[in-house]
């Protein structure tokens, strides 16, 4: 099989905002998509969309939350992307489950990307490379101050992370 979109649904099956993968599934083939299934469950969606590939994340997020009560935002990538965004890894690769690609909802203003990066975050280290957010946590994630709504608020765009295994994963399930 081979998908020309990952999509990534920010947010679920964490904290209440339950979204089993068979139902996203689904909902995706029930907007027209094909070649779609999931991996992990944590909002990971490969699928070819039909039609337009931003008119498809638009119109999944509309179905999540008219289905389940909640807004996430669904935020996709083509496989070529997630390959140039391991490639540009700014970061030494301790461990892959350290370093993070951090799927921006847009991009962020030079501003806001420069007061950011200008942020201690006690030993990790975050760059902005165009869409992304390229993440390496000393510790793990768990353990950091550099979490999703610290993001949100001092980049002014939304997003959501997966570890560079993940990354790696998704391209090869993709078929690229």
């Amino acid at each position: 099989m081979t998908a020309e979109r990952v999509v990534f649904v920010r947010a679920v099956n964490v904290g209440g905002a339950k979204l089993p993968m068979s139902e996203l599934r689904e909902l995706a083939e029930d907007l027209g998509a094909t070649d779609v299934s999931t991996y992990i469950a944590s909002g990971n969606l490969l699928c070819t969309p039909k039609g337009p590939a931003v008119a498809f994340d638009r119109a999944l997020e509309k179905a999540i939350e008219d289905r389940y009560g909640f807004f996430r935002e669904v935020i996709g990538r083509t496989p070529a992307q997630l390959r140039a965004a391991l490639d540009a890894h700014p970061f030494d690769v301790v461990e892959d489950r350290f370093s993070y690609v951090y799927f921006l909802t847009g991009k962020p203003t030079a501003k806001a990307v420069r007061a950011f990066e200008g942020m201690d975050f006690g030993g990790d280290e975050a760059k902005v490379i165009g869409t992304d957010l390229h993440i390496r946590y000393r510790d793990g994630a768990g353990r950091s101050d550099l979490d999703a709504k610290t993001i949100a608020k001092a980049l002014g765009v939304q997003g959501t992370g997966r570890n560079l295994n993940t990354v790696r994963k998704l391209i090869a399930l993709a078929g690229d």
